[in-house]
């Protein structure tokens, strides 16, 4: 049996990965057909029904669940995780409102945690996560909303933290920000799914057994990354809710659920036609 897998060559993902797809673990007659891409991409790509497992941002799954059910581990959810607001140094910023703001996507939770912090921000540009830096510093908008590895390293590139979103759901929820999972097409038999699931586990609990050594399909896909920074990237985004949700990690999930139904229904009011 071999199914196609989607997820981000961050390392959070790879770190994750990499004990099931390189068969550092058992997978009993399991294959896997690996594709690397962008989170923005993999959420389309999940909307679409493309691939049979896939890491996506909880607003692409919230619009794929006639598709998708969502697997225990694997998620990137966690406290102090969560995407930041920066503008360029010394630029006067009046109303975030006004501001033209860079985003990783339009289904990303980074954009959700944008609109939960500033709903009245509309005024938003989609565009590779890993451009938008350079896009605020060259003052192609006024602001960006930033994740990953650039959270870390943005402050060497002349950029300033306006807000951390995650910060503001924290205090406003009390629970963890859930920013991604790893869903599976629900047309694949149960005890498949579940098999999937445990074999995920297990490769994390590999990666974590042989940590803080960094496996070499981590380094292939980091983009020429510091080590450092890998390494504050996996403490950062792969905790105990990577092994198992738990019930805290599903009431995130349900509670970022709401707001996303409840920004979907204000949407749908702006449209003059329905």
């Amino acid at each position: 049996m071999k199914y196609t897998i989607g997820f981000s060559p961050c390392p959070n993902d790879t770190f994750i990965f990499d004990a099931l797809v390189n068969k550092k673990i058992k997978t009993d007659g399991i294959e896997f057909e690996v594709v690397l891409e962008d989170v923005e991409t993999l959420n389309q790509w999940a909307i679409e029904g493309k691939l049979d497992i896939t890491k996506l941002s909880f607003p692409a799954f919230f619009q794929s669940l006639k598709n998708y059910v969502l697997l225990n581990s694997g998620s990137a959810i966690g406290n102090g995780v969560g995407p930041l607001l920066i503008k360029k140094e010394n630029k006067k910023i009046k109303k975030i409102e006004n501001c033209s703001i860079a985003i990783p996507g339009k289904n990303t939770t980074a954009n959700l945690l944008l609109s939960f912090a500033y709903p009245n921000a509309k005024n938003k540009i989609p565009i590779l996560f890993s451009k938008i830096e350079d896009a605020v510093i060259n003052e192609e908008t006024d602001l960006g909303v930033i994740i990953h590895e650039n959270r870390f390293t943005y402050q060497l590139k002349g950029l300033e933290k306006i807000a951390d979103l995650g910060k503001i759901w924290e205090h406003k929820m009390k629970l963890p920000i859930p920013l991604g999972g790893i869903a599976i097409k629900n047309s694949i038999e149960k005890s498949i799914s579940l098999k999937i699931d445990s074999l995920i586990k297990q490769s994390l609990e590999f990666a974590f057994s042989n940590y803080p050594e960094i496996p070499e399909y981590v380094k292939q896909n980091s983009q020429a990354m510091q080590e450092d920074v890998m390494r504050q990237h996996i403490e950062l985004y792969v905790n105990e809710y990577s092994l198992s949700l738990g019930d805290e990690g599903k009431k995130a999930i349900n509670e970022l659920f709401k707001i996303f139904e409840i920004q979907q229904l204000e949407i749908s009011k702006e449209k003059p036609f329905h």
